[in-house]
């Protein structure tokens, strides 16, 4: 078993949280005031458990409507808190956490479940150590639209797209770049990101589009599918998709996707030795000189 993340000066043990939601009600991830969201309800959650404020931190903050089945939180919780707020007993062949689990699950709406808890390895921070993050966008240009048990996670498209145009559009974007045009506008925020994957998929009406960087900026993936739709229904076409990696700021000559259709389905991360160095890498904000 992995040693418990200690903070000396507060006695904390840090906890992985592999977690996933339909983002349909949710106000996004992070918390806001009068707004219900997925943090908020989880932080709410754990708080009733542990009889202390607890405070999650995500790997991603998805947007408003954004689902997830492979979201990573990290939270820190009292050592003594967690040795006798908690200390019921796993059932033969269970996790260690298999009890909190079971709670949350009874605690929890049915619109967000936290899947598994571990002790997190010395150095690990949810966001921070994160190597990269892997999203996926459906589309389905059925004539009928979507089938109803797919309807919260698809985005029913109403034109014909070609898928490969699609591609070769997004063959042009990967590498290490300046998303500033993808890209909603945050103070201090970076917009270079390294895009290692951008595949556009096809089967039959079903369009899956399979996005992996390091990290996103605020609205990027979906910003990303928008310009490539404007692709597939022949009104841009690759060059100019290309030429947006010249703007400095969000281009307004395309919408973004709309969230339904958005799901982050995994979180990759280095060895356990590997953590910390990890850490300080990420938090070195990249600069334009670094574009290759």
């Amino acid at each position: 078993m992995n040693e418990p993340v200690i903070d000396f000066d507060g006695g904390l043990v840090r906890l992985r949280l592999d977690i996933a939601y339909d983002g349909t009600e949710f106000a996004g991830w992070a918390t806001q005031a009068g707004q219900r969201t997925v943090a908020g309800v989880i932080d709410e959650a754990l708080t009733t458990v542990f009889r202390t404020p607890v405070v999650t931190r995500a790997a991603g903050r998805t947007d408003s409507g954004v689902h997830a089945t492979g979201q990573v939180a990290h939270v820190d919780v009292p050592a003594d808190v967690l040795a006798h707020a908690y200390p019921r007993t796993p059932r033969v062949g269970e996790p260690e956490f298999g009890p909190l689990v079971r709670r949350l699950g009874r605690l929890l709406t049915e619109d967000v479940r936290v899947i598994e808890i571990v002790r997190a390895a010395a150095g690990f921070d949810a966001r921070f150590s994160a190597l990269r993050r892997h999203y996926v966008y459906r589309l389905s240009t059925a004539p009928w639209g979507v089938l109803p048990a797919q309807a919260r996670f698809v985005t029913p498209w109403p034109r014909p797209l070609d898928t490969a145009a699609m591609s070769a559009a997004a063959g042009q974007l990967l590498g290490l770049r300046n998303f500033a045009a993808f890209c909603r506008h945050r103070d201090g925020a970076t917009t270079i990101r390294d895009l290692q994957r951008l595949d556009v998929l096809r089967a039959g009406h079903e369009i899956s589009v399979h996005v992996s960087a390091d990290a996103f900026c605020w609205n990027m993936v979906r910003s990303l599918v928008g310009a490539l739709l404007a692709v597939g229904e022949h009104r841009r076409d690759a060059a100019w998709c290309a030429a947006l990696l010249t703007e400095t700021r969000r281009s307004s000559d395309f919408a973004a996707a709309p969230a339904r259709g958005l799901t982050l389905v995994a979180v990759d991360y280095p060895p356990d030795d590997e953590l910390i160095a990890r850490n300080a890498i990420t938090r070195d904000l990249r600069s334009a000189d670094e574009i290759g």
